[in-house]
């Protein structure tokens, strides 16, 4: 059974996400403030963290960052009242993986619960490592190195070439990189793949401008190559 930790401060939100999520078959476990979700994380290690960012005593943002930083990779979901982009990117940017902002859909975010589940679900068929030119990266602890340097690789990064590479020698389309990599339908578009396999290319590739590694397959997608 998977185990979610919802930490959310508003008690009728929090009681609605226990009541539907164990509806769906999760154990639940319930936190009001960051300290105490932090001390839940430790005790139970959940699956998958849903997580206010406006939170008392220590704030959604300062939780994502100490987890991130402690070397905790456990799927994280913000729910924030905020609607600015800026936030949203914040969040994202300090390890987050998706965000749902309130009032939200129980349906959507039960969906994308799911989702965040599916993908970050042990697979015999994912690598926990790769090796290609004078790069090495360890998907399992999340580093990379080119040349013996550590390069700074983003969760979204780490997660597309994994499944690239999953897939060596394979095309795989755009709209499969979406869904199995942000889990979304329609949120991001297909520009969001070009732009992190540009952003791979340039830290990873002898030259980015001519990439040996990650080819594009004009019209389809990308593949890995060794």
């Amino acid at each position: 059974m998977n185990r979610v930790l919802v930490v959310e401060d508003e008690t009728a939100i929090l009681q609605g996400l226990r009541d539907n999520l164990e509806f769906e078959g999760y154990q639940v476990f319930t936190a009001a403030d960051g300290i105490a979700g932090m001390e839940l994380i430790r005790k139970h290690d959940p699956h998958l963290i849903v997580l206010d960012l406006m939170l008392p005593r220590l704030s959604g943002y300062e939780l994502c960052r100490k987890l991130r930083a402690e070397g905790v990779h456990t799927p994280i979901l913000m729910l924030t009242a905020r609607g600015e982009e800026a936030d949203r990117v914040l969040g994202l940017d300090l390890g987050a993986d998706d965000y749902v902002t309130k009032p939200f859909s129980v349906r959507e975010l039960m969906a994308r619960v799911r989702a965040l589940l599916r993908r970050s679900a042990p697979g015999a068929e994912l690598p926990n490592e790769i090796e290609f030119g004078d790069v090495r990266v360890d998907f399992v602890r999340y580093e990379a190195f080119r040349a013996g340097r550590k390069v700074d690789l983003t969760r979204k990064e780490f997660g597309l070439l994994r499944l690239l590479a999953a897939k060596e020698g394979a095309v795989v389309t755009r709209d499969e990189l979406l869904e199995k990599v942000w889990g979304y339908d329609a949120t991001p578009t297909t520009r969001t793949v070009d732009n992190h396999l540009a952003a791979l290319r340039a830290k990873l590739e002898q030259d980015a401008a001519e990439p040996c590694h990650l080819v594009t397959v004009h019209g389809v997608g990308y593949k890995f190559v060794r």
